[in-house]
């Protein structure tokens, strides 16, 4: 029987049994992580430093692994051996408060909790190896785009991409700042007390926070989990990033309004929406249960039960569900490449692919398409995504347009990473001008 990893409750441990799930188990780092800073009883200083190891180590995970394979040549290491040695690794080249003692003192604790004598002696070798000898200089890589790569830990296939869309400067710095640790956010629900009330009340609990540059309902926690709030457990708060919130700011919901969110999990558009209403509602589809499950959660959270209607539902069948022109505005927030979450979620760089990205161009018109026919005359139909990729954007939105001349754009919007230090996000506000 295969043992089970023991993090022995440290903040090293803990970071390696995560890194280890999120290659192994092909898991989400932010979920993983969240879990574990709500069930281990960390303090602030330590929830700080595992998450900074977890997103760093994922952040940097092409330039550790270029630095780190001198020192195993052509070994067969344990998956968790090895994102052991990255994470140290990681603390080692980008933590300067880190004494180098400490760093190495408890990964050897890791690998002696979880390893034989000899995987013990393996750890201690390397990180001593490392310390004593001069780490591979990837500046001296010869091909631009390959030292690129390595440097900002960007697979080539994207690199190219961005910076065929943005220029060689402009995607530096957009990697740049997608390589930093992602910002704590939360909405304030409006339909409660102010932004600046709620950061008032957060303050004297005990919390940091500032206002957001880009969204006046968004505060950025600095210090704090938000999650163990008391404002959060009253249904206050919401976790979105700023850049998210513009979308429904965006669509100018009106308070009796009839609003479809095609696409709604994990429901923080939909709970905005809502936040908006009054006499009207919103309907949530999502095609998974157990997520339409969470949304009704959240919305009972929120004190937003009477505005929302969750429902299993594949968007492409609601001309089937629902009567033609039922909805003043529909959310189409579309399955998308995520590439605009890679601070948040930096493991998706390593598991998309060129062709995948494509496919899923088809799928976003398709969601497009299928639902023209529920919006009412003048009505206003929008289209998000979370990536930054034109062709999952700006493309899907003139293909759209040539194929229904019965909608003109009003306005589009790109919000790059390093522009307001954001999720980067794309949206557009279609208006139906006739049958």
């Amino acid at each position: 029987m295969k043992r089970k990893f023991d993090s022995g409750h440290s903040v090293r441990g803990l970071a390696v049994g995560i890194l280890t799930r999120v290659q192994q188990e092909n898991a989400y780092s932010n979920l993983l992580l969240n879990q574990v800073l709500q069930t281990e009883h960390l303090t602030a200083r330590d929830q700080a430093l595992l998450t900074q190891i977890v997103y760093g180590s994922l952040q940097h995970r092409l330039t550790l692994e270029y630095w780190l394979t001198p020192f195993i040549k052509n070994k067969k290491v344990l998956p968790w051996v090895y994102e052991l040695l990255l994470a140290a690794l990681f603390q080692l080249q980008y933590l300067d408060r880190v004494p180098a003692r400490a760093i190495l003192d408890e990964s050897i604790k890791v690998a002696k909790i979880n390893g034989h004598d000899g995987i013990r002696k393996f750890v201690t070798g390397v990180l001593h190896a490392i310390l004593r000898q001069k780490l591979p200089n990837p500046q001296e890589i010869k091909d631009p785009l390959q030292k690129m790569s390595i440097c900002y830990s960007l697979p080539i296939w994207l690199l190219k991409q961005l910076v065929k869309e943005n220029g060689k400067a402009k995607t530096a710095a957009i990697l740049k700042t997608i390589n930093q640790p992602p910002h704590q956010v939360v909405r304030i629900n409006q339909s409660y007390l102010s932004t600046a009330a709620a950061k008032q009340q957060l303050e004297a609990a005990g919390f940091m926070c500032e206002f957001s540059r880009l969204s006046p309902t968004s505060l950025i926690i600095k210090h704090g989990v938000a999650s163990q709030s008391k404002l959060f457990s009253a249904g206050k708060l919401v976790f979105q990033d700023e850049s998210a919130a513009q979308v429904v700011a965006g669509m100018q919901i009106q308070p009796a309004d009839q609003v479809l969110d095609a696409c709604a999990a994990p429901g923080g558009k939909t709970l905005q929406i809502a936040d908006a209403l009054a006499s009207g509602s919103v309907t949530a589809l999502d095609i998974h249960p157990h997520k339409i499950k969470l949304i009704e959660k959240n919305a009972q959270r929120c004190g937003f039960s009477p505005q929302v209607k969750a429902k299993c539902l594949d968007a492409r069948q609601a001309i089937m569900e629902f009567k033609p022109a039922t909805f003043d505005k529909i959310l189409v927030d579309a399955p998308c490449s995520g590439i605009g979450l890679l601070r948040r979620k930096p493991e998706i760089r390593y598991r998309k692919t060129a062709a995948g990205v494509a496919r899923l161009q088809q799928l976003q018109l398709e969601l497009l398409a299928s639902l023209t026919g529920l919006v009412k005359n003048n009505g206003i139909l929008t289209y998000s995504t979370c990536t930054i990729l034109k062709s999952e954007n700006d493309q899907v939105i003139t293909k759209f347009l040539n194929q229904h001349p019965d909608f003109k754009l009003l306005r589009k919007r790109t919000i790059l990473p390093d522009e307001f230090d954001s999720d980067g996000f794309f949206m557009a506000f279609l208006e139906k001008t006739q049958d």
